[in-house]
């Protein structure tokens, strides 16, 4: 471990990191492959360049037990997103016409930051929404590596990721957490602007399954040391595509993955005018989905209490969005 922090990381920060930024001349790292050079002002579809745009750093305790642990996740949430989904509930940091949703941050202050988290007890760190920013990431980890630290990485991502990619970082990402949003083309379509979507994200789950198998390893904390739990949140009116969601993972990878099934969608403004999305979801149609996670022979995971859609919606205005 590195014992002065404040001398040592300037000190021991190489310069050599910037050839991972080449991939960005000419960006094609996640499924748009828009092909933008994002080091020019012409930016592509995620409206980001090659800076550490970094909407908030903290230790977050909400999420499943085994990724936050009896201390908590250090979390590092990108800004913006490959995505636009109608009702994301971290609509402040993920709009790409936001200009506000993040800030440049300066790599040493980044790893002081997360170094900080880790000091007070994080066994993992988490990158959230990190697609679009895989060059930068990889940055990030090297250089805590140089430093002396090796937590349990995180891949917290919404499961629009190309094999490439993913086959790219398997020997960085210790935990895949991904979402499993859709199987439905026209809904993918309407609420996430990715009619592609269900079809990369067969793709991407199955390559994440054969990196790192079925089951979900755990220290002695219980804390995820290597594995996937893939998250599923339920859309209100929407529950077939959920039980398709289910089928597919019972179906053609494997009943012995860990589920964690959300039930903590809540309407933000977005989707006000979008019914059935502008209310929360029904107890029978999250129970419905539970069932059927039974009846397919799924044994691992996680449910969330029906009251959960008012104990998550963070607010990135503040220092600590998940603290109200």
């Amino acid at each position: 471990m590195v014992k002065d922090k404040t001398i040592t990381l300037k000190e021991l920060i190489p310069d050599d990191y910037d050839h991972y930024l080449e991939q960005l001349r000419k960006c094609r790292i996640c499924p748009r492959k828009c092909g933008a050079d994002r080091f020019s002002g012409k930016l592509g579809y995620c409206k980001s360049d090659t800076s550490f745009y970094i909407s908030s750093i903290c230790i977050h305790r909400g999420e499943e037990p085994s990724i936050s642990g009896p201390k908590g996740i250090c979390n590092v949430f990108f800004g913006h997103c490959n995505l636009q989904c109608a009702y994301c509930q971290n609509h402040q940091i993920s709009d790409n016409s936001n200009p506000r949703a993040a800030k440049n941050r300066k790599l040493q202050d980044v790893l002081a930051e997360i170094i900080r988290c880790l000091d007070a007890g994080c066994k993992g760190l988490g990158f959230v929404s990190p697609t679009h920013f895989v060059p930068q990431m990889k940055i990030i980890i090297h250089a805590l590596h140089d430093l002396g630290y090796y937590p349990a990485i995180i891949y917290n991502t919404n499961g629009y990721d190309t094999v490439e990619t993913l086959q790219d970082i398997e020997h960085l990402v210790d935990v895949y957490l991904p979402d499993a949003k859709y199987l439905d083309e026209t809904l993918s379509r309407k609420y996430s602007d990715a009619s592609d979507y269900p079809g990369v994200l067969k793709a991407a789950l199955k390559e994440m399954y054969r990196q790192k198998g079925s089951s979900l390893f755990t220290d002695h904390d219980e804390v995820a040391e290597r594995g996937i739990i893939i998250r599923h949140l339920i859309l209100p009116g929407y529950i077939d595509n959920s039980l398709e969601v289910l089928r597919f993972i019972a179906n053609e990878i494997s009943t012995s993955l860990s589920i964690s099934l959300m039930s903590q969608y809540h309407p933000t403004f977005q989707v006000i005018d979008l019914p059935p999305l502008n209310r929360n979801l029904f107890r029978e149609e999250y129970f419905k989905v539970i069932d059927e996670f039974h009846k397919l022979g799924f044994r691992k995971g996680f449910i969330q209490d029906l009251e959960s859609s008012e104990n998550y919606r963070p607010d990135f205005e503040k220092d600590h969005p998940f603290e109200h």
